[in-house]
């Protein structure tokens, strides 16, 4: 039997779960999700090679999406403290302010204290140069001549990649409660129903404001504890293949074929 490969697992009857999978399956396996070579080892390096590093032979510059990218990890991981503390902060207090007002209150505030921030500033500058007589022009000149439009190349990259993950989870539902396979159907079935009562519980906006805790608490506690995290996933992981196994050995119709 040859080794095991990531997103299959090891059923009852020693085959592996993922032999008749459909390659773009959320649950199943998901290497192949967004269209990975058939080619074998060569060929996913050189993809891996094309899609993560793209500027290293034509000595190009990051694209802005790697430098957003970039920015971002470094603010979830409080790489700089007040940059991400900031962030964290304003956040919160966004989402806190729409669980007692509404988004269009919200907004509204929001433009009335940007408004009035500017237009303080822009007086304050205009009498500063009059009383020192000088000549400095616009405070905001530097931004008001700052390019902001999107290009057709970047409108037509951002569709590109919205048609892609459109048609993927298209496909994926389908996939799901068309039954194509039984095991996997059964997984969403159960998600389904716990999320249930996790709706039950909170609403959208204290989900969104915990996912957002979530997003600046997890990763510093995964890199300080990855060892110990590591382990117990491993330990859970292995129970739950455990698990579905013996489901899979049970229901009929449940177990794989062989190619």
């Amino acid at each position: 039997m040859s080794a095991a490969q990531p997103g299959e697992e090891l059923g009852s009857d020693g085959r592996w779960f993922g032999d008749d999978r459909e390659p773009n399956g959320l649950f199943g396996n998901t290497a192949a999700r967004f269209g990975e070579p058939r080619g074998g080892v060569d060929a996913t390096a050189d993809l891996d090679h094309q899609q993560f590093h793209p500027f290293q032979e034509d000595g190009k510059r990051p694209s802005v999406a790697m430098e957003t990218a970039s920015t971002a990890i470094d603010l979830l991981y409080w790489r700089n403290v007040k940059q991400s503390g900031a962030v964290f902060s304003s956040v919160l207090l966004l989402l806190f302010s729409l669980t007692q007002f509404s988004v269009v209150s919200v907004g509204a505030y929001l433009a009335l204290a940007a408004l009035s921030a500017s237009i303080s500033f822009r007086i304050y500058k205009s009498v500063l140069q009059a009383v020192q007589k000088t000549d400095e022009g616009h405070p905001f000149k530097a931004y008001l001549e700052m390019e902001i439009a999107l290009s057709q190349d970047q409108i037509s990259k951002y569709a590109d990649k919205i048609l892609l993950y459109s048609n993927t989870c298209m496909k994926e539902l389908r996939r799901l409660f068309l039954v194509q396979d039984l095991v996997d159907s059964l997984k969403f079935a159960v998600l389904m129903w716990l999320l249930t009562y996790v709706g039950a519980l909170f609403n959208g906006l204290t989900l969104l404001i915990l996912a957002v805790v979530s997003m600046f608490t997890l990763p510093v506690v995964y890199e300080k504890h990855q060892a110990q995290i590591d382990q117990y996933v491993g330990l859970i992981r292995t129970q739950v293949n455990s698990v579905v196994g013996k489901i899979q050995a049970k229901i009929p119709g449940a177990k794989r074929k062989e190619e």
